[in-house]
């Protein structure tokens, strides 16, 4: 069975909100970036999540210790 972490850090970098999507598996790791407007709150970052990780479009694999 494949197992999956998820990370999310929450940035500035002027003038937006940045978020970024680590996704570690046996795979690799795949990053994902998404752009917030305001700053946004911690529920608001999992309900995006939740709402969206489907369709977030992570980048190629890259290999790493899981």
């Amino acid at each position: 069975m494949d197992r999956i972490s998820v990370a999310v850090k929450v940035f500035f970098e002027e003038p937006f909100w940045i978020g970024v999507v680590e996704r570690t598996s046996e795979e690799g790791l795949r990053v994902c970036k998404v752009t917030f407007g305001a700053e946004p709150k911690d529920y608001e970052v999992l309900a995006f999540l939740l709402e969206n990780y489907d369709k977030l479009r992570f980048g190629p694999s890259v290999e790493t210790v899981v």
